[in-house]
């Protein structure tokens, strides 16, 4: 994700609890790093989010990214916050209310069927 908006041009900063993580962007990696929990407040001071002109929230868990766009959106003003969730339902609900989420979980569901659907003839109803 990181590096893919870095070679459209955007200007990006990873925070991540692994310093680790640093390692797997490689070793041409131009663009920030912080470690720290993205829901630390200093940690996302440190990574420039007050002057950030979008953000992706894509932490392993559903309530930490929910709480993470929510500040991010209503702290830090930032219009385009994206926010990974896993749960279809929990992404539903928050899809419906306004907020950017990308789930995974529905997408991979989604693509099941379409493919199940296009291979084998069309179920009868009877």
């Amino acid at each position: 994700m990181a590096k893919g908006l870095a070679a459209d041009g955007w200007d990006v900063t990873v925070v991540d609890e692994d310093e680790d993580a640093l390692g797997r962007l490689g070793p041409g990696w131009r663009g920030g790093f912080v470690v720290g929990h993205g829901m630390d407040v200093k940690v996302l001071e440190r990574a420039g989010l007050a002057e950030a002109d979008a953000a992706v929230v894509a932490t392993d868990g559903d309530n930490t990214n929910l709480v993470i766009g929510q500040v991010l959106q209503k702290r830090y003003e930032i219009e385009t916050v994206v926010v990974r969730v896993l749960d279809p339902a929990r992404a539903k609900l928050y899809s419906d209310r306004g907020m950017s989420i990308v789930c995974p979980t529905q997408t991979a569901i989604s693509d099941l069927l379409e493919t199940v659907r296009a291979a084998t003839p069309q179920a009868s109803s009877t």
